[in-house]
């Protein structure tokens, strides 16, 4: 059985569990089905044609069918439970030593995160501040930032992304968007988060979160920024609305909400997995892989129709909404099609296409020629982040 809490954390043995265990639900199960339903067509036309002569060979292929299967799937949790046994004792390299594991448990995490919470719990990732690739105390909060200043920036990754993502481009541009924000007063405070929960979900645990934060940071908050990058920016909206509803101080002191590439709108490949899903379980022959797309997190069936109008914005905090786009050109057709890659500027702006917004008064920024990820370290956001966050 799977360890239900675990002080250290996962080890390398936990995602080689978790792998037989995908490899007999979806490869395993998805050839069985798929086998078996194309062998029904067949024998069930040669049924019609033989007037129900064939039903012998097509009694006795199940039976063979099934047993090689069978012993497949047995074989598989056999070494399972025995990963398993020893993955309980704490043998093993931890994920979380070293930025490659960090990167697969977050992806896992981005993936089945909420499958992870309910059935292999010492899998799924706590929301938390994070330093030095490792979780902070919240009761430590001075010895983890002894420059503490009073204005606090949170950044808050996307999908599948861990808080190392915040890096990236560094050694092109010198700099990232904290270490930059640090130089004009301000402490950057980087949080990770299971991608695969809810954005609610999610958006409550943000929302504690940061009403500790605020309490026990080492001087008195005056001023809180909130960054978040993709989905990173739902879970600001909803930990937003959840502290303005349950009046949590925190709420109070956020001046500014800044959303790189959020999908407030939905995001186009999320709605495609949903639609792909649904048009491969019509036919009994790729029904299995219908369900292997199924497998997606609730955090990615979220990200297919984005936060709507019951996720007001904090009405004293002013938001700046950057989108990008492949192309120069915001208009360019293509750039229009396929914004980042990933979502389109409409989206981004949280603006649908009768021209109703979701942030009435937003500044909003487009920045062309690169990515979704190229919004977390670019040299145009750069230059508005300092003109924001003065």
């Amino acid at each position: 059985m799977p360890r239900t809490t675990a002080a250290a954390g996962p080890t390398y043995l936990d995602a080689l569990s978790l792998l037989g265990e995908v490899a007999d639900q979806l490869v395993v199960g998805s050839v069985r089905d798929t086998h078996l339903a194309w062998s029904d067509r067949v024998h069930g036309l040669l049924r019609r044609a033989t007037g129900g002569a064939s039903t012998v060979p097509e009694v006795a292929h199940r039976a063979i069918a099934g047993a090689v299967y069978g012993g497949i799937s047995a074989g598989l949790a056999g070494v399972v439970a025995g990963v398993d046994r020893a993955a309980a004792t704490g043998a093993g390299p931890r994920l979380e030593d070293g930025p490659r594991g960090r990167f697969v448990s977050s992806a896992i995490n981005g993936l089945i995160g909420d499958r992870l919470q309910r059935e292999r719990p010492q899998m799924a990732i706590p929301m938390a501040v994070r330093s030095g690739g490792r979780d902070v105390p919240l009761e430590d909060l001075a010895t983890a930032f002894p420059d503490a200043s009073s204005r606090v920036v949170v950044f808050l990754h996307g999908l599948c992304e861990t808080e190392a993502y915040w890096d990236r481009g560094r050694e092109r541009l010198g700099t990232t968007y904290g270490e930059a924000l640090a130089v004009r007063g301000w402490t950057p405070v980087f949080l990770r988060a299971n991608t695969g929960l809810g954005l609610r979900e999610n958006g409550v645990a943000m929302a504690a979160l940061l009403q500790r934060l605020v309490e026990g940071w080492p001087v008195e908050v005056d001023r809180l920024a909130l960054v978040g990058h993709s989905m990173g920016g739902l879970v600001a909206r909803a930990a937003g609305a959840v502290a303005s509803a349950a009046e949590r101080p925190w709420a109070d002191l956020v001046s500014d909400v800044v959303t790189l590439g959020t999908p407030h709108l939905g995001a186009p490949i999320a709605w495609g997995i949903g639609h792909g899903s649904r048009g491969l379980g019509v036919l009994p022959e790729t029904a299995a892989f219908g369900r292997v797309l199924d497998w997606r997190s609730v955090g990615v069936h979220d990200l297919v129709a984005g936060l709507a109008e019951d996720v007001p914005p904090l009405p004293h905090a002013r938001y700046r909404l950057v989108a990008a786009t492949l192309t120069h050109r915001e208009r360019h057709p293509v750039g229009h099609l396929v914004g980042d890659l990933l979502v389109r500027p409409r989206s981004a702006y949280g603006r649908d296409r009768s021209g109703r917004t979701l942030f009435p008064g937003a500044e909003v920024l487009h920045v062309g020629g690169t990515d979704h990820f190229g919004l977390l370290n670019h040299p145009e956001v750069h230059r508005a982040m300092r003109r924001w966050l003065a």
